[in-house]
């Protein structure tokens, strides 16, 4: 096996090089109303159409003056300007005019006088302290002004999204649709969840359903296939309806070299998908398919527990922020070494290890980590990656090391 590997087997950078490349273009967007755009992805750029605020106007309850007459004793009271009215006042020498919050600055005023600032008696203001010209009036085009880029598309709605396009009275939105991956577990000798074992050999699958949660917490809709027996045409019976209303199909297992693993040919030869590779130099899951059919994607994993988790984060998230369209990427850290660790074997290889942050440093260590098969899915419970490249080095404590955060 390792002289295969070393022949057919391309490198983890290689790898990312590819999934980095690839292209969508369709561009599968829906018009939705504002708020059943939270959450999603927008699709379009929204610029503004106007300035906001279009005129001067009070940020404060108070009086609006000009601003050399605060140096008057008294100034009078010549009106006054509730928010929403459409009186454009106008000022006259030696007054104010009484303006509250959100209301037009009247004609000829400079200056907003805080309530809290004066005495009223008799029809008239005392000023008790003094403010900076121009306080409390919000400019012309303080938010933003004509043309603004305000918001980029591929940007996830979120609350203060959802009230800037209300402002410009964006009663619709564009967005993007969002992914739907299908996920099926394969192999004759799994059991789906609530099935009841008939012989030793059957083995639990929790593939589809670990599977499943980790595409939903990164925000795709799943379409559940459960578990298919290793039969061929079962399989490709699977792949062949998922791909007619899934964006991603994902297999776990049947991507081997055995007698019953049908995936891979299924994918090369039935289905006709274009591999984009198969086989990566990494440990777990270094069988692993990728394809891409039209503008949807197939991908085969490894069956057991472990690897198919690892490689579903390293290979199908990636492509499911590129149909997100979200310039997102698996989130990675540097980290100290807490432990010495030996590197195993000349594969990138991604170890579950805890991270913990200590005086806003992260340290890495092993404490409860199990050493064994890929198939210690328990591993990855409050767990990052630790990542080790090719020609890896034994590590020491104090060492730098790359993690990728779960």
């Amino acid at each position: 096996m390792s002289c295969e590997t070393k022949k057919t087997f391309i490198s983890y950078n290689k790898s990312l090089e590819i999934l980095e490349n690839i292209i969508i273009k369709n561009k599968n967007t829906k018009t939705v109303p504002l708020m059943e755009s939270l959450g999603n992805v927008l699709a379009i750029d929204i610029i503004a159409t106007s300035h906001y605020p279009e005129f001067p106007t009070s940020a404060m309850d108070g009086y609006a003056i000009k601003f050399e007459n605060q140096k008057n004793r008294f100034l009078k009271i010549d009106g006054i300007n509730p928010a929403g009215s459409d009186d454009y006042l106008e000022l006259k020498d030696g007054c104010c005019i009484k303006t509250f919050t959100g209301s037009l600055i009247p004609k000829g005023c400079d200056t907003l006088i805080p309530i809290e600032n004066v005495i009223v008696k008799d029809g008239e203001i005392k000023i008790i302290n003094e403010v900076p010209k121009g306080f409390a009036i919000r400019e012309i085009g303080e938010s933003y002004k004509t043309g603004d880029l305000l918001i980029k598309s591929g940007t996830k709605i979120g609350f203060a999204q959802i009230g800037v396009m209300a402002g410009l009275n964006q009663v619709t939105v564009e967005i993007f649709k969002t992914p739907i991956i299908a996920i099926a577990s394969t192999g004759s000798e799994i059991l789906d969840l609530g099935e009841i074992q008939t012989n030793k050999s059957q083995i639990r699958s929790t593939n589809h359903l670990t599977l499943e949660a980790l595409a939903k917490q990164y925000g795709a809709d799943v379409k559940q296939m459960g578990v298919v027996k290793d039969d061929k045409n079962s399989i490709l019976d699977l792949i062949k309806s998922s791909l007619k209303s899934c964006d991603i199909v994902v297999t776990t297992g049947g991507v081997s070299v055995g007698d019953y693993d049908f995936v891979k040919d299924i994918i090369k030869n039935e289905i006709g998908a274009d591999v984009l590779f198969q086989g990566v130099n990494i440990k777990p899951g270094q069988h692993i398919i990728v394809a891409q059919k039209d503008e949807k994607f197939i991908i085969g994993l490894p069956g057991f527990a472990y690897s198919s988790t690892v490689t579903f984060i390293l290979y199908v998230l990636p492509i499911l922020f590129k149909l997100q369209r979200v310039d997102k990427k698996l989130t990675k850290i540097k980290a100290i070494l807490n432990q010495n660790h030996k590197g195993k074997g000349n594969k990138t290889t991604f170890e579950a290890c805890n991270i913990k942050l200590i005086d806003g440093k992260y340290y890495v260590d092993f404490d409860g980590k199990k050493d064994g098969t890929s198939a210690i899915l328990t591993n990855m419970l409050d767990a990052g990656l630790l990542v080790q490249g090719e020609d890896k080095a034994p590590l020491n404590v104090g060492d730098l090391v790359e993690v990728i955060i779960l």
